[in-house]
């Protein structure tokens, strides 16, 4: 995977697979609500967000992997991905700009899981029974982390599995704290907006890829 130093080409890198990840995981889901539901039972949580975790940083790492084979075989094929890709995104980030005209907030409900197995088997049918977990973690991620050179790859796959980190562990064990913010619909509002800004934002870096030798 080449040089594990924090270059300044590793940065921009991890970087970039830190706010796909977020921008992508950050939502208001089955899922979401879920883990706020056991943070605030204080049911399960270390067990809950580390298999929330592992299940995204497996998947990223799989669709990186799998779409960087995919795309050194043809730089055709890699274009038309490219392009694809830089497309999904913009209108994912379009389609986030106007949910954000509309108010919604998330709500952690009750009925959370009395044992860990039943925590885990709730939290495996709210991941992986989502077609969206796949799109999201080995189409999406994969695709702009199989467009980053070799050496590169490996930090985008830490920057993309921060980002689940980042967002599982704060909902989980800063339930406490957040559900009161969760729950106002302005809050999401604005949270939307930078969502769909930022992937806007990213759909650009795809683009130029795309449309290279063209």
């Amino acid at each position: 995977m080449g040089t594990m130093d924090f270059s300044s080409h590793a940065l921009p890198v991890f970087t970039q697979g830190l706010t796909l990840s977020l921008g992508l995981i950050v939502a208001i889901g089955a899922q979401n609500a879920f883990v706020l539901r056991q943070g605030l039972r204080r049911e399960h949580v270390p067990g809950v967000v580390l298999f929330c975790v592992l299940a995204d940083v497996v998947m990223m790492a799989v669709g990186v992997a799998g779409m960087a084979g995919v795309l050194s075989a043809s730089a055709w094929l890699a274009r038309a991905l490219a392009l694809v890709g830089g497309a999904f995104l913009a209108v994912y980030g379009a389609r986030t700009l106007l949910r954000a005209r509309h108010a919604a907030a998330l709500h952690a409900g009750s009925g959370g899981a009395a044992t860990l197995r039943g925590a885990l088997a709730q939290a495996a049918a709210f991941t992986l029974l989502n077609p969206h977990f796949y799109l999201d973690t080995v189409l999406l991620i994969g695709n702009v982390g199989g467009q980053q050179p070799s050496a590169l790859r490996t930090w985008f796959v830490a920057g993309a599995g921060a980002g689940s980190v980042i967002w599982f562990t704060t909902l989980g064990f800063g339930a406490r704290w957040l559900a009161p913010w969760f729950a106002r619909p302005r809050a999401w509002q604005w949270l939307d907006a930078l969502t769909g800004t930022t992937m806007c934002v990213l759909s650009l870096t795809l683009l130029p890829r795309a449309l290279h030798g063209l």
